[in-house]
């Protein structure tokens, strides 16, 4: 019997090696389908090379590749007016009419050039994850160019979304409440000792990060004292402390007591699970579906109170079984972004400059640096009505026909250079091709192309 258990290890270890290929179920690779959905979600359409180079990984090999491919600066050089004339923003209500008048022009014009450069990074960037989520978080801690009226403040408001946006969550608020963009469109220079100004408190509590509902009107007077002081320091349009604006005051908040300042109400938050729940949910209706599952948000929301770190929930999420499931594909609406930029980056086309596809996105409804109110942009459904959807059809039809989007009237232009399509734009009820079509000749539109292009599940993701 002894000889016989001596050998019996051996006997196991080869059946087992016999049979590991076989019970060993190796993780499926993405097919076209689940490509196409996984780069709708996270970025602006899927091109040929993403189809190539996620082909032989699985979903969260997919989704880890993704994320460690997201960078944290552009691509696109800066806008060159950064860091000049900063001294006329001391100066402004000393101006003369005539030479106010010529600075407002200036600062519309760096408008133009601060939308076209964006629009130009999410045209090129090697990571489409990385705008997108800078767009969320420009829609969440909004700010407004309406309002703001300095480019500079708003470009470095959205270089921090990039540099925090898939990092830290409590960085990214401190960052943000701190934020000159943000200060100056939520009046918190106005904010001070002797008059509280509750306009940042509210937005920080409403939407920011509890929620309504998860406060009261008492915490908003009393969070608005503690950020008293907070200023921005015109000349170098950069945060600064106003000593003599300061609460040193006791402020209640949350039934707790202390002479609390601006980040301590930061830190209250943070401490608060809402938050945590508040901000995952928001993550859920722009990934995955327009109906949150608690069941599958609330492990990922423990593990965000925890860490507070954006790359790991945002990777739970994505690679949670209910953002593969295919009754969450096809549901959400494509924002005007979605349409222009991921129209130009599907099929390919180089045939609108990066400050005409800004302007076709403001016609649709989504001007980038201004959101409508300081809840963003509604979203969804939103997006589509009777008049912008005969837009939306126009606008890809002139983008794949090379025409002009300039004028009001979108009249049409000669192309300045012939104009290369690829069939890559294939709504989610129909199945991708394997590889590539070959190109259509400039100037064209495939009959197949023109009826996907014009179904209406080209607008939803």
């Amino acid at each position: 019997m002894a000889s016989l258990f001596s050998r019996r290890p051996r006997r196991i270890t080869w059946i087992g090696l016999l049979l590991a290929p076989l019970l060993s179920f190796p993780a499926l690779a993405l097919d076209p389908a689940e490509t196409r959905h996984l780069m709708d979600r996270v970025g602006f359409g899927a091109t040929p090379a993403d189809f190539s180079r996620f082909a032989p990984l699985s979903r969260t090999q997919a989704v880890e590749l993704l994320l460690a491919e997201t960078r944290r600066t552009p691509v696109t050089p800066l806008p060159d007016f950064l860091g000049q004339d900063r001294a006329n923003f001391s100066r402004i209500g000393q101006m003369a009419a005539d030479e106010r008048k010529a600075w407002e022009d200036k600062i519309s014009a760096q408008g133009k050039a601060m939308k076209a450069w964006w629009m130009q990074e999410m045209l090129t960037t090697p990571s489409p994850l990385t705008e997108r989520m800078v767009l969320f978080w420009h829609n969440h801690f909004v700010s407004s160019f309406n309002k703001v009226r300095d480019p500079e403040t708003l470009v470095r408001q959205n270089l921090t979304f990039r540099r925090l946006g898939l990092v830290d969550f409590r960085g990214l608020l401190t960052a943000t409440a701190r934020d000159p963009a943000m200060m100056l469109y939520l009046d918190t220079p106005q904010n001070r000792r002797q008059g509280p100004n509750e306009n940042f408190a509210r937005e920080l509590f409403e939407l920011f990060t509890l929620g309504e509902g998860h406060y009261s009107e008492d915490d908003i007077k009393q969070a608005a004292r503690a950020f008293a002081g907070w200023t921005v320091d015109q000349p170098t349009g950069r945060f600064k402390l106003n000593p003599g604006a300061i609460d040193p005051e006791v402020k209640t908040i949350f039934a707790k007591s202390g002479p609390f300042d601006g980040q301590d109400v930061l830190d209250l938050v943070l401490d608060d699970p809402q938050t945590a729940k508040f901000i995952l949910g928001k993550l859920w209706l722009e990934f995955v579906s327009d109906t949150p599952d608690t069941a599958v948000l609330a492990p990922i929301e423990r593990q965000f109170a925890g860490d507070w770190r954006i790359d790991r929930a945002l990777a739970a999420l994505l690679e949670s079984d209910a953002f593969w499931a295919p009754e969450n594909r096809g549901r959400l609406t494509k924002s005007p972004v979605d349409l222009v930029v991921g129209t130009l980056h599907r099929l390919n086309l180089k045939n609108l400059p990066p400050d005409q596809a800004a302007e076709q996105v403001r016609r649709l409804g989504q001007d980038l640096f201004e959101p409508p109110t300081v809840r963003g942009w509604p979203g969804g459904t939103a997006w589509i009505n009777t008049d912008t959807l005969l837009q939306r059809r126009e606008v890809i039809d002139r983008l794949v026909r090379g025409q002009s989007l300039t004028a009001d009237d979108l009249r049409a232009v000669a192309p300045q250079a012939p104009i290369s399509v690829t069939l890559l734009a294939l709504p989610p009820r129909q199945n991708p091709p394997a590889a590539p079509v070959a190109p259509i000749a400039a100037n064209s539109i495939a009959p197949d192309l023109d009826a996907l292009l014009r179904d209406p599940a080209y607008q939803v993701k």
